[in-house]
């Protein structure tokens, strides 16, 4: 009687992704093109917060946005609009996430050549987009502060896998109960290398802050 084969597929699709995102990571480098991965909730403010970041950047740094949404386009629309930088909308056709074979196809349709800074709006969850590299430099994870302090326990992949993370619509905080720094020591469990930053783009709060930790990273990837 033969033998029944398991196979393990996610740990073989998973492995096929970090080979695709190191070789992506790596085109990324020799071109100088730092690369963002931003995640969050649904509603978390990631659309909002990037176009006032680039609006802030955009005169210091050549930007280049990929917005992912399982179908609609609002997004990379929103984008384009209000800051005037080249966008692109990935469709994932109902995946809840970015893999890095869809950002690298991504990138060949925006077009990297003198790009220094490429934001990537993944799709809004704490879970899936974890899961997957997608070839960037640095993971920006967002959590607003309506959505509570007791999210890094609830999703602990996400926040052990982020670099950088900001607590978004700070000036909510009158109205919400979200302990920042809870939420801070949460992360910090998991990953003890975390950078906050918290900011209010309704009030014009720490977001000049945020803008120039991101030209001082890609200044120093780019050798400058």
């Amino acid at each position: 009687m033969e033998t029944m084969r398991v196979i393990k597929v996610k740990q073989s699709v998973l492995a096929n992704n970090d080979a695709r995102a190191d070789a992506l990571r790596k085109k990324l480098k020799e071109k100088g093109v730092f690369l963002v991965n931003v995640m969050s909730s649904p509603g978390s403010g990631k659309t909002t917060l990037l176009v006032d970041l680039i609006n802030r950047l955009k005169d210091k740094l050549k930007i280049g946005v990929i917005e992912a949404d399982m179908d609609a386009t609002v997004d990379a629309a929103t984008v384009e609009s209000k800051t005037g930088v080249k966008t692109i909308q990935l469709h994932t056709s109902g995946e809840c996430h970015l893999d890095a074979k869809m950002v690298d196809e991504g990138m060949d349709f925006l077009g990297d050549d003198g790009l220094d800074l490429v934001f990537l709006e993944n799709i809004g969850n704490l879970v899936c987009p974890a899961e997957f590299d997608t070839g960037a430099t640095l993971k920006f994870v967002i959590l607003s502060i309506p959505e509570g302090d007791d999210k890094p326990l609830k999703y602990p992949l996400m926040f052990r896998k982020g670099d950088i993370f900001v607590f978004t619509k700070m000036d909510a905080k009158i109205v919400f109960d979200f302990d920042v720094n809870k939420a801070e020591k949460s992360i910090l469990k998991l990953n003890p290398d975390a950078k906050f930053f918290p900011v209010s783009v309704k009030a014009n709060q720490g977001v000049d802050v945020l803008a120039d930790y991101l030209v001082d990273a890609v200044k120093k990837y780019q050798g400058k």
